[in-house]
C-alpha cells in the first residue's frame, strides 16, 4: 500500500469520524463529507463533493444508506442522496462501504462501480465481536436487578459473538449455558466449561434463566419459547435484522427485550473505527494500492 493516499470518508457515525482521524494520523490526505466537524486539524471537512473525483479511496459508511436511498449520515444536518455520491466516483477509484445491500450494489453496478464490502471481511467481524460482547455485559448490568455473578445466563448461538459473550459472562461469575444448532459448536461450548443444549430443544427449557442473550439473526424465540421465560428475565437480542425475538409476543407477555443493534459503534466507536481502518488497509494491499 502506498504511504500517502487521498482518502475521502463520506457519511457515517462516530466510527467513521474516528476512522478519518486515524487515517490522517497515518499521513494520508483525508477529506470528509457529511460527517460533521472533524476531530483533528489534519482532516479536511468538505461542504461539497466537487473534489471527490481526486480521491484514491472513497469510504462509505456502515450501513451505506437508509430505506429512502439517502446516504447514512447521522452526524450531518443535510440529507444527501446516495446517487449524488456514486455519480462522482469512477471505476479507477477504490470504493468501499459496510453491509452493501442489493439495491446499493445495483446502483453502483449501473455506474460501472464495484463497492468492496469491508463489513463482510472476517477480520472485521472478529474485531467487532469484542465490543459487542462487552456491550452485552454493559446492558445486562444496566437492566438486571441482580449481579452478573451467580446469574443464570443462556447464550443462543456460538459463533464469533456468542463465544466471546459467553466467555465474558463466565469470567464475571455467571453460570453460563449455550444453545447452538451445530454439534461441533456444542462440543466446543462444553469443552470450555459451558452447559449446552441443541436449539431444537429450547421449548420447555428456558424457565430458569435470569438473562437470555440471542446472537442468531433468525426467529429463535417465538411465542412458544417466550411463554417459558420467567417474567423478570432480561432478553438481549444482539442479532442483526430481522433479529431473533418475536417482539410483539414478548410485549404481550410483559417481557423485557433489548434489541441491541450496532453495539460496536455505540459502546466503543474509537475501537470500532480502528478496526475498520485496519480492514480497509488489508483490502487496499490486496488491491495493490
Amino acid at each position: 500500500m502506498r504511504h500517502e493516499l487521498n482518502i475521502w470518508v463520506v457519511g457515517g457515525d462516530l466510527r467513521q469520524a474516528r476512522l478519518a482521524q486515524l487515517l490522517a494520523e497515518d499521513g494520508h490526505s483525508v477529506h470528509t463529507f457529511a460527517l460533521g466537524e472533524p476531530d483533528g486539524p489534519d482532516v479536511i471537512a468538505e461542504a461539497e463533493l466537487l473534489r471527490l473525483d481526486k480521491a484514491d479511496c472513497v469510504v462509505l459508511p456502515l450501513t451505506i444508506s437508509n430505506e429512502k436511498g439517502l446516504l447514512n449520515a447521522p452526524l450531518s444536518a443535510e440529507e444527501c442522496p446516495l446517487t449524488s455520491v456514486l455519480d462522482r466516483v469512477s471505476s479507477r477509484q477504490f470504493l468501499c462501504g459496510g453491509r452493501v445491500d442489493r439495491e446499493t450494489e445495483e446502483l453502483a453496478r449501473a455506474r460501472g462501480l464495484t463497492i468492496h464490502d469491508y463489513f463482510a471481511r472476517e477480520e472485521l467481524a472478529i474485531a467487532n465481536a469484542v465490543p459487542t460482547a462487552e456491550g452485552a455485559v454493559q446492558l445486562a448490568m444496566e437492566h438486571l436487578p441482580i449481579t452478573i455473578h451467580g446469574a443464570k445466563v443462556l447464550v443462543i448461538g456460538f459463533g464469533r459473538v456468542g463465544r466471546l459473550t459467553a466467555q465474558r459472562f463466565q469470567a464475571l461469575g455467571a453460570r453460563v449455558s449455550v444453545a447452538a444448532r451445530k454439534y461441533d459448536q456444542l462440543a466446543w461450548a462444553q469443552a470450555m466449561g459451558f452447559g449446552g443444549e441443541h436449539l431444537s430443544h429450547l421449548r420447555g427449557w428456558l424457565c430458569s434463566y435470569d438473562l437470555v442473550v440471542n446472537t442468531v439473526p433468525n426467529r429463535i424465540l417465538g411465542r412458544e419459547e417466550l411463554e417459558d421465560v420467567k417474567p423478570d428475565c432480561l432478553i438481549l437480542d444482539l442479532a442483526s435484522k430481522p433479529g431473533g425475538v418475536d417482539l410483539a409476543a414478548a410485549g404481550e407477555l410483559g417481557l423485557t427485550v433489548v434489541w441491541a443493534l450496532a453495539l460496536p459503534g455505540k459502546v466503543a466507536p474509537v475501537t470500532a473505527g480502528a478496526a475498520i481502518k485496519d480492514t480497509i488497509y488489508n483490502m487496499l494491499r490486496e488491491a495493490g494500492l
